[in-house]
């Protein structure tokens, strides 16, 4: 009864049930995408269009990375901002692509 007509939750980041592809912009090549925008705006959408959920996945690494080097707490708006520059530039930025035969590390 708790659950009775509530619509359900939005997909969460990083995952993929739809079964679409995209280009991924990481790794150049055709990869299973994500559900649905990881980030709000116009870098959300272009996310979702090119970025793969493996890539994805590499970035919320790098991303705890940076929250943790910088200190910063992510419901401020300026951690926010600076989160989008990095992400942008992890995807999009010059040399964002990985090197041809790249292997992600192995989880423990």
């Amino acid at each position: 009864m708790a659950n009775c007509g509530a619509p359900p939750p939005p997909p969460k980041p990083g995952t993929n049930k739809s079964g679409r592809t995209v280009m991924c912009v990481k790794f150049q090549k055709e990869l299973p995408g994500l559900d649905a925008p990881p980030w709000p705006g116009e870098l959300g959408q272009r996310i979702f269009e090119h970025v793969s959920v493996d890539a994805w996945k590499l970035w919320e690494e790098r991303m705890k990375m940076i929250l943790n080097e910088y200190r910063l707490m992510p419901w401020q708006k300026e951690a926010q901002d600076l989160v989008a520059k990095h992400m942008e530039d992890f995807f999009f930025g010059e040399g964002a692509a990985l090197p041809p035969g790249y292997v992600p590390q192995q989880s423990k």
